[in-house]
Order: C-alpha cells, then structure tokens, then sequence
C-alpha cells in the first residue's frame, strides 16, 4: 500500500511536470523552450522527458508509474545535496563520485551510507555533469561553430606544412622543404600553393605575391600566431593594399580548421610522391600541382553546394575580383626598416653601407627595400620627397672631409648669452636685497633707542 501510495505521487509529478508540453497550438520553438526548461528545472535529460511523454500518450496516468520494488524502495538524493556535489565536480572535475560522496559525508552535508554511487552517478549524468562530460568541456571547451564566408576572396586562410626531406643541401645533403598554401575560405580553392627550401617569412611572402597576382587581393587574411606570419612586413603589405590582417586567438587550433583540413588531405599526396621519389624540388613542386589540379581542385567538396569541386566554386562565383596594379603590388611587398643615419650620413645596412646625405645626421629614417635587390634603396623621412640611396664606394684614397649643412654649422657670436643672462639675474636678485632696513643704524642717529 505504500509503495503504491509512492508510485502515484511520483506519477502526478510526472504528470504535472509535462502539462505545459501538452497543450494544444504550440509551435516548435515553444515546445522545444518548454522542454528545456522543464529539463533544466527537473534535473532530467531530454531524452528521459521523451520517454515520460510516449508512456503517457500510450499508457496514459498508469505509465508514468515507476516500475519495480526495488525503484520504489531506493532513496532519491535531496535537491541541496546534489547542488554540492555538482559544486565539488566543477571544483575538480576529475574527483570521482565516491571522493564526492567522502567529502559530503566528512562535511556533515550527508549521513554516512545515506548517497549510493550509482544513484549519484545517474543524477551527475542526468545534469552534465559525469566526468566523462567534464573532461570532454574541460580539455577542449565548447566546440568552435563552424563558419563560412558568402562569396569568394572575402577571406582567406594560409598555413605551413612540413615537407619531406630532399637531397637539396651542400653536397646533396638531405633537408626538409616546407609547404605554404593560400586556401579562399568560401569555396575552398587553393589560391597558389608550393613547397620551398626554408622556413622563414620570405616563403609566405612569395606564396601570398603569386596568389595574389593570378586571382586578386582578398578583403581580408586570416593566420594563426606564426612569426612567419606576424611580422611588421605583413602589417604592411596588408596595408598597402587594403587588406584586414586578423590572426587567430592563441592556442585554438579549430580557428584555422579549413587549412589544417587540406593539410591533412596533402598528406595523400605525400604518400604518393614517397613512392615517386623526387630528387628535387622543382620535381616535387611538379608533382604537387599535378595532384592539386586532379585529386583536390576539381574534385567534387562535399562541403560546398551542390558538391562543386573548389575551382568550379571559385570561377562561377559571380562577386567581382579585385586586382592590383604591377606597380602598386611591387611596391606594398617591398620590406621597411629603420636605421640611424651616422656623423658621415650613411646608414649600415646588411653589412652594406648606403650614402643618405648630410642633412640627415643623427636622424632616423625609413629604408625601404626590395630583398631581392638590395643595390639600390628607398630612403623615406617626414616631411621629405622618398629618395634613392646607393652602396657607398669606398675609393683608394680618403679625401677631402665635407663640409657640414649650413643648419649643423657653428653660428659665430661677440659675446655669451649665458653670462649676458646670468649678470641680469645677478643684478635682478641685488636689487631685491638693496631696499632692506638696517635698525642698528636708525638708534644711533636718533640718541633714543626703540
């Protein structure tokens, strides 16, 4: 009789708990708010309402009655028990229940025997909050939304990948090439992608010029934190071309998940080619456009619509592309530092020194260059006309020293303006203490004393 007192009491919960979602003309997006506040209100899942439900629909009063002796019989943990340990599981996610239960129980929260593992293994995972859950949040946080841009050179991406190795050294000595890809985000297709003999920032550098020569400046580029990638150099090409530099947040590997996807499906390529054994790089860059054109830039992406292949993407995209002047795009890739122009108005520069004039002694400027060519430099300072500065030819003899600027020159003078001012202050602060009283002397005059 008291069992069944218990089932009809748990039935009538169940019951009244379930009444908002059995009203008549709700929509699905109220149905689906009900549900989760009836979930989150109830400590269930969705999927223990679903069953509520479909027994109710079926069985009607009678089939939300829990089942079994032994279900009536065990001991429901108290709402404010299970609020601290969830506490103590966010705490340290990796506590076990059976710490949980310790802790409560030498807290004087809970009676010795009173929490049975299993029924709070079972209310933890209703919650989630079972460890499993918490290790998957806690290493890796909430999954990163997928995203995609709407049209083509809005954004695009660009990674390095280590290479094999080749017999490309000093005496055929083996070493690693690196591959640097630009990759559109809409559409996927690889803008320019090839395999160069260094790692450094000269490699993204040429792999960014030949993307942007043969399909036009992007809106914007979006790197992870690579000193290959933040660099003053990009800071200003970028610029100068109009270009929004974003780079991803710091350790969040799912940000760049679009390259690091084609990364994976080079490593195809790189199997294959192990096989082909290429003696050199030319042979191996051979190869790679080879297998990009076949086996990835017109083979159908099953994440683009209508599973386009990238480059079918890419050419049938109507939105206009945007191309740079030769002139123009030369000179944003050109590289800037700065260097102090020296008592002979030269700068060092690469071991190299430039002759930037007199005028400029002790000055700072702006040195623009090509680093393929560095016999000739662009030398930039405010409020000065950019100019051209040659390698300094160093002749046989020394010769005739320079004469200095005429604004460096000493001024000639007849006199000090130092001493000229220090005799008026001099003169300022006697004539503050000549008008000063003697009282000694007023007493002897008068034969009286005050």
């Amino acid at each position: 009789m008291k069992d069944q007192k218990k089932a009809e009491e748990v039935a009538s919960n169940r019951v009244q708990l379930m009444l908002p979602l059995l009203a008549d003309g709700l929509d699905p997006a109220k149905m689906r708010e009900f549900r989760k506040n009836i979930c989150q209100k109830a400590g269930i899942s969705e999927r223990t309402l679903r069953r509520y439900l479909e027994r109710y629909q079926n069985l009607g009063f009678a089939g939300l009655k829990p089942k079994g002796k032994g279900k009536l019989e065990s001991k429901a943990i108290a709402p404010e028990l299970l609020e601290q340990a969830i506490i103590l599981r966010r705490e340290v996610p990796s506590r076990s229940v059976a710490q949980i239960i310790q802790i409560l129980e030498w807290e004087g929260l809970a009676q010795p025997g009173e929490i049975k593992r299993s029924t709070l293994q079972e209310k933890l995972s209703e919650r989630g909050y079972s460890s499993r859950q918490m290790r998957m949040y806690t290493d890796s946080g909430v999954a990163a939304r997928r995203f995609q841009q709407r049209y083509r050179n809005q954004l695009i991406h660009s990674d390095i990948k280590y290479g094999p190795y080749l017999p490309i050294g000093p005496g055929g000595t083996k070493k690693q090439v690196f591959l640097v890809t630009f990759l559109d985000d809409a559409t996927r297709f690889v803008l320019h992608g090839a395999f160069y003999p260094t790692l450094d920032q000269t490699i993204v550098e040429d792999c960014f010029r030949n993307a942007i020569q043969k399909w036009g400046a992007p809106e914007a580029v979006y790197f992870d934190n690579g000193k290959q990638y933040r660099t003053k150099w990009m800071a200003r090409t970028c610029s100068k071309l109009g270009i929004r530099l974003l780079y991803a947040k710091p350790f969040s590997p799912e940000a760049t998940g679009k390259p690091e996807k084609f990364n994976q499906t080079v490593d195809s390529f790189l199997r294959e080619s192990a096989l082909e054994k290429p003696k050199t790089l030319d042979r191996l860059n051979e190869l790679f456009q080879i297998w990009l054109s076949e086996c990835y830039q017109n083979k159908p992406h099953t994440a683009l619509k209508n599973n386009l292949s990238p480059e079918a993407a890419f050419k049938s995209d109507s939105h206009p592309l945007r191309f740079i002047e030769p002139d123009v795009l030369a000179n944003a890739f050109l590289h800037c530092e700065s260097r102090k122009v020296d008592k002979s108005g030269c700068i060092n520069f690469m071991s190299k020194k430039y002759e930037v004039g007199l005028n400029f002694i002790g000055c700072t400027v702006d040195v623009v260059y090509d680093p393929a060519d560095i016999s000739e430099l662009t030398i930039e300072y405010e409020g000065y006309t950019p100019w051209k500065a040659k390698e300094l030819v160093i002749g046989e003899r020394v010769g005739k020293r320079p004469g200095l600027p005429e604004h460096l020159e000493i001024r000639p003078t007849d006199s000090s303006r130092l001493l000229s001012a220090a005799s008026s202050r001099n003169k300022e602060r006697q004539n503050r203490q000549n008008p000063a009283i003697s009282f000694r002397g007023v007493g002897k005059e008068g034969g009286s004393h005050v």
